[in-house]
């Protein structure tokens, strides 16, 4: 299940819209979200139970919206000092709340030393459970000012990635989502990114309307499929015209197009140059480390040349990419080569 378009992690149902979770549902469905990400547990403890009834208040909201159709998923703040507790209340928790999806919030505890062991523990542990349930990590926007997160084991069992691009102190959302983008997209392995902006104020700092848009902008522009923001309550308590530009921002939803680099090498799958050059303008230039090749004609012997006979039988596959606008970096790697038949 991708999720598209326009989400909201909500920390405390209580205080969200009083805990109607009628009103949570009908201002969600208002704003056209397709998906909020609602707290269903702290380390070993379930979360988001009436602190007098010790009622649930998780499923009914999981009920209301799936009634207006908006996905939920639920999220679980994550200590990692008993993987295997924590794991235990987790698929207890997404057992007894019906949500479609679970996020790991992995943030300082998961800088301390031999914590690496403690993700695998606990993934292992998640995907023996549910192989298939949709998961996504939410961490720091920034990995190369946490190398200690144990980045790689996490990211091989999630599906996606959720980084926290809190542009707080600062007001250049776009280009701190850019760079976190970026920054993920050269490790390994990559997970598609789905990112959480901020909507909330701290101290004397806050996001401006513009900001949020120019942050939904930029996910946009970067062919993401979603992206979320932290966190209802404090957004609609403090940050009114926030929450204006957020509900009122429009972000259609369906299939996405590809990436150029992906249409690239969809191109080149198909063995025929026609498609390839299909992507080139009629002046455009190809530069190899052995020749440079400009004009359709040159370009047609060229892939003609690279798929029937340097590369025949060659499957792409694109393993990186990066770059806004009209530059792109990518990485290829060709996954199957079969010889070419020889006379003897």
């Amino acid at each position: 299940m991708t999720l598209q378009g326009k989400g909201y992690f909500i920390w405390k149902i209580r205080d969200t819209e009083d805990g109607n979770v009628s009103a949570i549902a009908a201002l969600a469905a208002q704003a056209k979200f397709t998906h909020l990400l609602l707290k269903i547990a702290d380390g070993t403890y379930s979360y988001n139970l009436d602190l007098t009834t010790k009622a649930d208040l998780v499923p009914p909201l999981v009920q209301a919206l799936a009634s207006r159709g908006i996905t939920s998923w639920g999220w679980h703040y994550l200590y990692g000092d008993d993987p295997v507790g924590e794991a235990n209340k987790a698929i207890q928790r997404i057992r007894e709340t019906g949500v479609s999806g679970y996020v790991l919030d992995v943030e300082v505890e998961y800088k301390e030393p031999g914590k690496a062991a403690a993700a695998v523990t606990f993934m292992d542990r998640m995907r023996q459970a549910y192989p298939n349930l949709p998961m996504a990590l939410s961490s720091y926007r920034y990995p190369s000012y946490h190398p200690q997160v144990p980045w790689e084991e996490f990211l091989s069992r999630v599906d996606y990635n959720m980084p926290q691009v809190y542009w707080q102190l600062a007001h250049n959302p776009g280009d701190q989502l850019i760079r976190s983008v970026n920054e993920f997209k050269a490790l390994t392995p990559y997970r598609p990114i789905i990112p959480t902006g901020a909507a909330y104020q701290s101290g004397g700092w806050a996001p401006s309307p513009a900001e949020v848009v120019e942050f939904m902008d930029t996910a946009r522009n970067l062919n993401l499929s979603a992206a979320n923001f932290w966190e209802w309550a404090n957004t609609r308590l403090y940050l009114p015209s926030v929450w204006d530009a957020i509900s009122t921002y429009d972000w259609p939803t369906g299939p996405l197009p590809d990436d150029i680099s992906q249409q690239y090498i969809t191109a080149l799958n198909t063995r025929d140059p026609e498609q390839v050059l299909a992507l080139y303008t009629p002046t455009a230039v190809h530069v190899t480390a052995a020749r440079t090749v400009q004009g359709p004609d040159a370009l047609r012997s060229w892939y003609a040349y690279l798929l029937g006979q340097l590369l025949p039988g060659a499957a792409f596959h694109l393993t990186s990419f990066s770059g806004v606008g009209s530059s792109r970096h990518f990485n290829l790697s060709l996954i199957h080569i079969s010889e070419p038949t020889r006379p003897y």
